[in-house]
């Protein structure tokens, strides 16, 4: 797998580097190359483990956000590239962001998204392969609005018959989540048969209803 490469990213490269564990990132938005990733440890949250706070889940309760899957992938994939006070450079530039549209056309990326009186305020994107899902960012316009499309994810998984949510990096910010960190080797262990193993993203339906998702949820104090 080459560690470097300049502007357009095959995309049919990119889902066979995603299967040995690979994914890409630019050095800076306004960067034309990627460089493609093997963390030595990996952030998963596996399904049986997914979790949120209590205090989350009763926000969630209260409906909100409208939310949709994939109404607005490239809006959201833009969203996530976009510089913030608190991030003023990302990873994705273009060549990402026509990568994974493209991924999205076919069928494998996707997006959940937060909607408040028809405005996008947050959301997230990733990959379903097989019976893993790859997810790649998030953004938040509104607060908690990025960690609602998170649990939405992660009871839509569930449903699903997904085996885990592969974080890429162990953060923080998402243990609450139930995100460990794993080594390398212990990753591509559980990668292999998750690419085996058939998993539905709509098995839930475009419409999870909020009792579902709560019901689906594990909650920490």
């Amino acid at each position: 797998m080459p560690r470097d490469s300049a502007n357009a990213i095959s995309v049919d490269e990119l889902i066979q580097a995603y299967t040995l564990g690979y994914f890409p990132m630019a050095r800076a938005r306004e960067d034309a190359a990627v460089v493609w990733v093997l963390p030595e440890e990996r952030g998963i949250i596996t399904m049986r483990d997914a979790r949120a706070p209590r205090r989350l889940l009763r926000f969630i309760k209260s409906d909100p956000f409208e939310i949709r899957i994939n109404s607005a992938f490239t809006e959201v994939i833009n969203a996530c590239a976009d510089a913030t006070p608190i991030r003023p450079d990302t990873w994705i530039n273009d060549a990402i962001v026509e990568a994974y549209c493209e991924l999205h056309f076919r069928g494998i990326a996707h997006s959940v998204e937060c909607w408040r009186e028809g405005k996008l305020v947050g959301g997230l994107y990733g990959l379903a392969l097989g019976a893993a899902f790859c997810g790649e960012s998030m953004f938040s316009r509104e607060r908690d609005a990025s960690k609602t499309a998170m649990v939405h994810l992660m009871a839509r998984l569930k449903i699903g018959g997904f085996h885990f949510i592969d974080a890429q990096f162990f953060n923080e910010h998402l243990e609450q989540f139930g995100l460990v960190g794993i080594p390398d080797a212990d990753y591509q262990e559980m990668l292999k048969p998750a690419l085996k193993t058939e998993a539905d993203f709509f098995a839930a339906s475009d419409q999870l209803s909020t009792t579902r998702v709560l019901q689906s949820i594990t909650h920490t104090s």
